[in-house]
C-alpha cells in the first residue's frame, strides 16, 4: 500500500500515513488503504493493539485531500463523507486498543481521524483544529459529533465554527487529548501506554470497549444493562479464571485471549 504502511512489533500493529509531501492528507486512495489495514490487523490474532500515526514530523494528518474534495457534486460529497465515517466508526468500535500518535498537524479529517481513535497522545509540537467552515464545508467524517463528546457542547462549538487551531497543551486542557510528549518521545511513550493495556486480557478490553463506546450513545438504564450483560459474558472465559486465580496465587497472569 503506498499511502499507508502496515507493521507489526510483538503484538502491536503499526498503521502510518504515508503522504509526508502531502502533509499526510487523506484522499480516496488513502481511506481505502486505512480500511484494509484495519481489516487486517482484525483478522491477525497475533495483533493486539494499534498505534496510528503519520509520516514525518510535521503532520500525523493535515486534512482531506482538496484537490479530490473541489471536484465532488453534491451527490459525491454526501457519499464521499458516508465513507469516510463508516470507516471512521469502524475504528471507533475496534475491539482491541487503538492509540493515535500525533506527531504535527491534526487538522480537518486528520482531526477527526484522531478523534476516532481510542486514546490520543501528542507530541508538543502538534496543532489540533477543524477548519472546514473556512472552506465553505463543515466536519464531514464525524467530527461535529465527536468533538462535542469529547470536550463538551460549548467549546465544540467554538472551535468548528471559528475553524480555530489549537496547540497540543490546550488540547490536553480541554480534554482533546490524554497526553502531551516531546515529539522525540512519542513513539516511546506511546508503546508503554499500549503495553500497560496489553498486560491486561483481551476479552476484557474489547468488552470494556464495547460498553463504553455503545453505552454512551444510550440512556444510563441501557447502559447498565449492557454492561451487566458484557459482565456475564466474560465471567464465562478462561481468561477470568486465569485473572482470578492468578491474583489468588500471587503471579502474573496469563492471558489467551479466550
Amino acid at each position: 500500500m503506498p499511502n499507508v504502511l502496515l507493521s507489526q512489533d510483538g503484538a502491536v500493529a503499526t498503521v502510518t500515513v504515508n503522504r509526508p509531501d502531502k502533509l499526510n492528507a487523506l484522499n480516496a486512495a488513502t481511506l481505502d488503504e486505512l480500511d484494509s489495514a484495519f481489516r487486517e490487523i482484525e483478522a491477525a490474532e497475533s495483533a493486539r493493539a494499534v498505534i496510528v500515526t503519520g509520516a514525518g514530523e510535521k503532520a500525523f494528518v493535515a486534512g482531506a485531500d482538496i484537490n479530490e474534495l473541489a471536484q465532488l457534486t453534491s451527490i459525491r460529497a454526501k457519499a464521499t463523507a458516508r465513507r469516510g465515517q463508516r470507516l471512521f466508526r469502524r475504528i471507533e468500535l475496534f475491539p482491541k486498543p487503538v492509540v493515535a500518535a500525533v506527531n504535527g498537524f491534526a487538522l480537518g479529517g486528520g482531526c477527526e481521524l484522531a478523534m476516532a481513535c481510542h486514546v490520543r497522545i501528542a507530541s508538543e509540537n502538534a496543532q489540533f483544529g477543524l477548519p472546514e467552515v473556512g472552506l465553505g464545508v463543515i466536519p464531514g467524517y464525524g467530527g461535529t459529533q465527536r468533538l462535542a463528546r469529547l470536550v463538551g457542547r460549548g467549546r465544540a462549538i467554538e472551535l468548528t465554527l471559528t475553524g480555530q487551531r489549537i496547540p497540543a497543551q490546550e488540547a490536553w486542557r480541554i480534554g482533546l487529548v490524554n497526553r502531551v510528549v516531546p515529539l522525540e518521545k512519542l513513539i516511546e511513550e506511546t508503546g508503554k501506554l499500549v503495553g500497560a493495556m496489553l498486560r491486561n486480557a483481551p476479552v476484557a478490553l474489547a468488552a470494556a470497549l464495547e460498553s463504553i463506546h455503545l453505552g454512551l450513545d444510550m440512556a444510563m438504564e441501557q447502559g447498565m444493562v449492557l454492561e451487566a450483560n458484557s459482565f456475564g459474558v466474560v465471567s464465562a472465559t478462561e481468561d477470568m479464571r486465569e485473572g482470578m486465580q492468578a491474583f489468588l496465587d500471587k503471579r502474573k497472569p496469563e492471558f489467551k485471549n479466550r
